[in-house]
């Protein structure tokens, strides 16, 4: 239900339990979830973005670093923290042995001092892929939708 958009309280009236139950479950299958994706196959062109949102209020901004392969559907790896390189670093070094062709990000100027010169595509025209993925995750995921009272209190 989570998935699907609904937040915790929404859940908490439809299951007739507690919201911070509900947290606890969507918890449990985080962790669960692999901290980096290990492809069968790289990719052979990566595509970077990242999108903000909040913790608690609108002055604690929080970045999730997103990695997608350009031709296939799904967000491949992430990041959660601020808009530095030292958010970016633990990532880069999960995606850095894909050895993809090109990566495909925006001028974000963290990523040039980690992706080797020549192999960055700087361009919104060859991002719909990552900006579909985020748009997805905002349209799934109550807590980072825009104008809504859901909001996050933790990370």
């Amino acid at each position: 239900m989570s998935v699907n958009g609904s937040g915790f309280r929404a859940i908490e009236r439809v299951k007739g339990v507690h919201h911070t139950t509900v947290i606890t479950w969507v918890k449990q299958v985080g962790d669960r979830l692999p901290e980096a994706y290990d492809p069968d196959t790289s990719p052979e062109v990566g595509a970077l973005d990242e999108l903000e949102t909040f913790v608690g209020r609108k002055l604690n901004k929080v970045w999730i670093w997103t990695v997608v392969d350009h031709f296939q559907p799904g967000i491949l790896g992430w990041a959660v923290g601020d808009h530095s390189a030292e958010t970016f670093r633990p990532l880069w070094s999960e995606i850095a042995c894909w050895q993809c062709f090109f990566w495909v990000s925006d001028d974000n100027p963290v990523y040039p001092s980690f992706i080797p010169a020549g192999d960055q595509i700087v361009s919104k025209t060859y991002m719909p892929r990552v900006e579909g993925e985020n748009t997805r995750l905002r349209h799934y995921l109550a807590r980072l939708h825009r104008k809504t009272p859901c909001y996050s209190k933790s990370v």
